[in-house]
């Protein structure tokens, strides 16, 4: 796991490149790298978390034997050793053990379309020399889920990309499309970002950049299977197949030349990844659970029931310092805003893990591929016992609830029916709905929005009614959207604040494949029960007396801490929100949750923004 750095076309000097390069220390403690080509302004860097090949010959940037191709590469890519024989064959010669080396030959021997041949989490970059005849490009992609990230600023024959906006420098104001979305969705979807003038490359993306003509080519090189899965498959053979997957998976995530855990929550994702990795090791297998006192958070009992089941070498960590103020230790990393209040626990856990291993296995994919959240459940049951009700109805209520106070018990839950159960998903937002951020902005900003500001609720909605199977499509939302904008973002950024490595055996392509050709939505959720699948697999390899009806997520008190802060002291973390905001409607909100409303949430996004805004300099409120 790295940073990765390059700026084509920019001018930039040497000096300041690598003081950029800096910004990513946090990625790649281990050693640092640059490669440049002065005549065509071409400057490529690397930060390294060495963890496979530790010797030099596993360092980047790294050059073919020819010297043609350069690459810098963020990742893993699992099956590296069952392409390695496979390129050999073809002529190439390895010069180390890395999975870089063997991406490059790659990359070489069969062009763009080895993308598909990469079981990984990856965002790198090929740089073509080229000859006398081809011209130099360079060559970007991403992975199928979006594990990894990658931004860049593209402007004319100029182009800078890097893993954090934070090495891009890239000085521009906020982005107020992307703040609506993040007001709504609490992260930045597709390829939105926090600064006007940057953006992501997209998950399963790839695209080519010509530094002579300035010509950018982006393109989808992978995307969700679209063909339902057959209504009559067999769910013993489908079990079969999911314990071979995800054992294989688990597998191939272990290969590692320094020490690997497993994040053991003792809920279900996790405990199957423990039972996968307990068949494949050939010794204990070392795992992590978190208690934080401060926040009545302890998963320590059920952890231990399957630690002790399978023998594993189990730590569990004991995290004091759980409030607020954690965000002040995560400061200087924050260059743009997450509202996920998850980002702190991750980060607690991720912190301590790191003082015994380099690289972690988690559960992270399991809910998005195999129906686990709640509000499929709510979906489900919700098209069943109402149904019947005309939309008319939902929509009068929807309506109702808008003249509600923001934070009111029951507002939210009423919203999110404006199009009916089966679209609750789409309008439920736990942050800002879109009335509530048309009083949230300022006049300017709400006319300079116009229409586009529904259009996080819309874009969802777009996704839910793709499909007829509500199960299938709420499920797709979940891993496009949530999955990619949300979640991989938090688990990158908190656990790359601590140099840690985290690998999701369940993002396995293979296993991604699979869950949406062949596991049928009843499979998923049936109405009465969700993950039902992944729950006949628990019951092969967990032990009887775990609890396998039990969800437990980072839940974090915001509602508490913000109360014990105080109303003053809240203000005083809401200081810098940008000039789109309305100063008094963030009052308001504060003092409410004072008086007992539910703004946690929704403060906590507020704070974040703030901090953001502050770090950067971007243009305040009056507060």
């Amino acid at each position: 796991m790295c940073g990765i750095l390059g700026f084509l076309g920019t001018g930039i000097a040497r000096n300041s490149f690598e003081a950029r390069l800096e910004r990513l220390r946090h990625r790649g403690p281990d050693s640092a790298g640059t490669w440049e080509d002065p005549s065509r302004d071409v400057r490529l860097g690397h930060r390294r978390l060495a963890i496979i090949d530790l010797s030099p010959t596993g360092a980047q940037p790294m050059e073919d034997s020819t010297g043609r191709w350069v690459i810098v590469f963020n990742g893993e890519i699992y099956n590296f050793q069952d392409l390695r024989p496979e390129l050999e064959g073809l002529g190439s010669r390895f010069r180390g053990s890395s999975d870089t080396e063997v991406l490059l030959e790659a990359y070489k021997h069969w062009g763009q379309n080895f993308l598909q041949r990469l079981n990984g989490m990856f965002a790198f970059a090929i740089y073509d020399k080229g000859t006398p005849q081809v011209p130099p490009t360079l060559f970007l992609a991403r992975d199928r889920a979006g594990k990894k990230p990658l931004y860049y600023v593209h402007s004319g024959t100029s182009l800078r990309f890097a893993s954090e906006p934070k090495a891009l420098d890239h000085g521009g104001g906020l982005n107020l499309r992307a703040l609506n979305h993040y007001l709504a969705l609490g992260c930045y979807p597709g390829e939105l970002c926090f600064q006007e003038g940057v953006r992501k490359l997209l998950p399963g993306h790839a695209a080519i950049f010509s530094p002579l003509t300035g010509g950018w080519k982006e393109w989808a090189w992978w995307s969700l299977p679209d063909r339902p899965a057959p209504l009559d498959a067999d769910p013993e053979a489908l079990t079969d197949e999911l314990a071979t997957l995800l054992t294989d998976s688990v597998r191939l995530r272990l290969i590692s030349d320094v020490p690997v855990g497993v994040f053991l929550s003792g809920g279900l994702d996790s405990s199957l990844v423990t039972a996968a990795a307990a068949r494949v090791s050939s010794t204990p297998v070392k795992t992590f659970t978190i208690r934080v006192p401060s926040m009545g958070f302890d998963e320590s009992p059920y952890a231990r029931i399957v630690a002790d089941h399978f023998g594993t070498e189990h730590h569990e960590l004991v995290a004091d310092k759980a409030n607020i103020s954690v965000l002040e230790d995560m400061a200087e990393f924050l260059d743009e805003p997450l509202a996920d209040s998850s980002l702190i626990p991750t980060f607690l856990v991720s912190r301590l893990t790191r003082r015994q291993v380099t690289v972690a296995l988690g559960g992270d994919g399991g809910d998005e591929l195999l129906g686990g959240y709640p509000h499929v459940l709510r979906a489900i049951r919700g098209m069943e016992f109402l149904g019947w009700v005309p939309s008319l109805i939902w929509s009068s209520a929807a309506k109702l609830a808008d003249h509600l106070p923001v934070g009111l018990k029951g507002r939210n839950r009423v919203l999110s029916w404006r199009q009916g159960p089966r679209m609750e998903r789409a309008w439920g937002t736990p942050f800002f709905d879109q009335s509530a951020r048309r009083n949230l902005f300022t006049l300017d900003a709400v006319a300079e929005l116009g229409p586009s500001l529904g259009a996080p609720e819309m874009e969802q909605g777009a996704i839910l009614a793709r499909d007829e199977d509500p199960v299938r499509s709420i499920c797709r939302l979940d891993f496009t959207s949530t999955l990619a904008d949300d979640f991989l973002v938090k688990i990158d950024r908190a656990s790359m604040m601590n140099s840690l490595e985290v690998r999701a055996p369940f993002l396995d392509p293979r296993l991604v494949e699979f869950a949406f050709r062949k596991v049928p939505s009843v499979w998923k959720c049936d109405g009465r029960e969700t993950r039902r699948l992944e729950r006949r697999l628990a019951r092969r390899w967990l032990p009887a007396s775990l609890d396998l009806k039990r969800k437990q997520g980072f839940s974090v008190p915001l509602g508490d801490w913000f109360r014990e802060l105080g109303f003053q002291a809240v203000r005083s973390r809401l200081e810098g929100l940008p000039a789109f905001i309305n100063p008094a409607v963030v009052d308001a909100l504060a003092r409410g949750h004072m008086g007992g409303r539910e703004n946690g949430s929704r403060l906590f996004a507020l704070v974040m923004l703030a901090a953001c805004c502050r770090r950067l300099g971007i243009s305040v409120t009056g507060h």
